[in-house]
């Protein structure tokens, strides 16, 4: 029951998170046909984990392939109203290629969402 009323009660933050997720993907440039799924907040596997620290329940959520054996997102709402979320893209930068694009970051509380790419520089 505490599952179902976090995963609701987190809906409308989770569904502005994964807006900003695919819009950082899409500011990278890679043309349509590469990015093949995107965040979408319905469609993840929900838990509840207890938090070490505070000893409350975090919701996380985490996205799987189309195979659904390997993890490439999560979103975890903590227990004093912030949440970190990372989804992976793991291509070569369409447009720098010195970077490499492991995927995107946000975080932040309902007031306040950051987001950023995460790169990686390629070997020469």
């Amino acid at each position: 029951m505490e599952l179902t009323k976090q995963v609701t009660n987190n809906r409308a933050l989770a569904k502005s998170i994964c807006q900003r997720l695919r819009d950082e993907i899409n500011k990278l440039g890679f043309a349509s046909v590469e990015i093949k799924h995107y965040p979408n907040y319905d469609e993840a596997r929900f838990a509840l984990v207890k938090d070490p620290y505070t000893g409350q329940n975090n919701l996380d959520c985490s996205w799987y392939d189309e195979v659904k054996n390997q993890r490439i997102g999560k979103l975890q709402f903590n227990s004093d109203g912030t949440f970190y979320a990372e989804y992976d893209v793991i291509k070569p930068h369409p447009g720098k290629t010195k970077w490499f694009v492991e995927g995107v970051s946000a975080w932040g509380n309902a007031e306040s969402i950051k987001s950023e790419p995460k790169l990686l520089e390629m070997p020469e």
